[in-house]
């Protein structure tokens, strides 16, 4: 009698953790696998310890159990809405794109930085169906560690970094592209900006012309 009453109380405890677990991954939003950052990836990891743990403890309160899992909620949402409005917070806790091939030529310094290996780089092009490193025109390393891959074609693109990310003037990628703040202001000009502040990214199209979307003053 007293084990069927302790396997009850198992089942129970699966079942409310199952639901708690649920909860909170659909409260943190829905993404990928694959497309999660190392934040994400590290809660989902002890969210996954911490549930078998109020699984087992059965000589503790299930809230008592649950109760870490809500902490790591609570932490992921603060992060998130942290990542969301402060650019600087989101490239520390997810990295920043890299690129590895550029025009056809790879860049060592990148991809020493990256602590990434042209075997590795190969064995992801050959997934993609492209054998040589020179018929790529960008290999870009995103944060996730996926690799995107744009072939090289009549029209390809030069520059896909935002020269505006957040209000924020990517200084950077105006020096790759030999142009400075005074030139991308006067090109906003053109279209009716004058602060930069306004702007939630910017871009530049195929034809050389300027893509920019406005911020959301609600968000």
């Amino acid at each position: 009698m007293e084990l069927a009453f302790d396997l009850f109380i198992i089942v129970l405890r699966t079942f409310g953790a199952y639901i708690v677990v649920f909860g909170i991954l659909r409260i943190m939003g829905k993404r990928e696998i694959g497309e999660i950052g190392i934040l994400d990836l590290v809660i989902f990891i002890m969210l996954a310890e911490m549930a078998v743990i109020s699984i087992e403890s059965v000589d503790k309160s299930f809230l008592f159990s649950i109760t870490p899992m809500v902490i790591l909620l609570i932490i992921q949402r603060i992060t998130a809405r942290v990542s969301l409005n402060s650019q600087k917070a989101r490239r520390w806790m997810d990295g920043r794109p890299a690129v590895i091939i550029r025009e056809g030529k790879l860049d060592e310094k990148e991809m020493s930085e990256q602590r990434y290996n042209i075997d590795d780089l190969l064995i992801q092009l050959h997934d993609k169906g492209i054998q040589l490193i020179q018929e790529v025109e960008l290999a870009i390393l995103e944060p996730n560690g996926r690799l995107s891959v744009f072939e090289k074609k009549d029209n390809p693109v030069k520059f896909y970094e935002p020269l505006i990310l957040d209000g924020k003037i990517q200084h950077k990628v105006l020096e790759i592209m030999n142009k400075d703040e005074k030139w991308l202001k006067k090109e906003l000009g053109k279209l009716g900006y004058e602060d930069n502040e306004q702007i939630s990214y910017c871009s530049m199209n195929k034809d050389g012309s300027l893509h920019v979307d406005e911020t959301n003053k609600e968000k």
